[in-house]
């Protein structure tokens, strides 16, 4: 990448004052959420809602699969057990992660602000984070009876409470904090690069699911 032709300066609007040589389409695609960045009205938001469709797109795809492919054999231990559904969830937390600091960091260098209004991967991977934490690791004294687990659904399966009330109030809460940025998160935007767009929201992720947390063990 030609870094001079990155470092233009930029317009009022966040483009690019002229048109760069190589303009990293790719990384911008990502870095907007697929385009939702550019929404005129609340991109943030729009981009929180696609971390939430990332976080119930796993449960249909398995039970599609446990639907086709039903069996009755139980695991042999829940603890050597891989859930399909967790394993799926941490694979896009640590992936949503690794390309939003990349494409955030081209994506801030390319419109030569630091932390571009367009870019949204931010907010979908902490909405995400907020969820898997919040309502995928299971509240243990709630939890499901090792004899109802079969070999497709495991111990977070069973016991992730991924209903309306709890995605509304994940999203309510991942929205406040990452507007509110409570400490460290604030702190975190100076972190360089993607690292410091992207840290402020994984941080709001994890309050959000200490909120979510204290929601489930109060009965709510």
């Amino acid at each position: 990448m030609n870094t001079k032709t990155d470092a233009r300066p930029a317009a009022d609007d966040g483009s690019p004052s002229q048109p760069p040589v190589n303009k990293p389409r790719i990384a911008l695609f990502i870095a907007t959420a697929g385009g939702l960045g550019y929404l005129p009205k609340a991109p943030g938001t729009f981009g929180s809602l696609v971390g939430i469709a990332l976080a119930v797109a796993p449960f249909f795809f398995v039970f599609a699969r446990e639907l086709c492919c039903a069996t009755d054999h139980p695991p042999d231990s829940v603890f050597f057990h891989l859930d399909p559904i967790l394993v799926t969830q941490v694979t896009l937390t640590l992936l949503i992660a690794a390309i939003g600091v990349w494409s955030a960091g081209r994506a801030a260098k390319y419109w030569g602000i630091k932390d571009p209004q367009r870019v949204v991967i931010d907010e979908v991977s902490g909405q995400h984070l907020a969820l898997l934490i919040g309502c995928g690791v299971p509240v243990w004294w709630r939890a499901a009876p090792l004899q109802d687990i079969s070999d497709s659904f495991g111990f977070i399966s069973l016991s992730a409470p991924l209903s309306w009330k709890y995605l509304l109030l994940g999203f309510i809460l991942f929205r406040l904090f990452d507007i509110w940025k409570p400490a460290p998160a604030r702190q975190a935007e100076a972190l360089p690069g993607g690292w410091g767009i992207m840290a402020d929201d994984w941080i709001a992720g994890i309050y959000a699911a200490i909120g979510l947390w204290l929601a489930r063990a109060a009965g709510l």
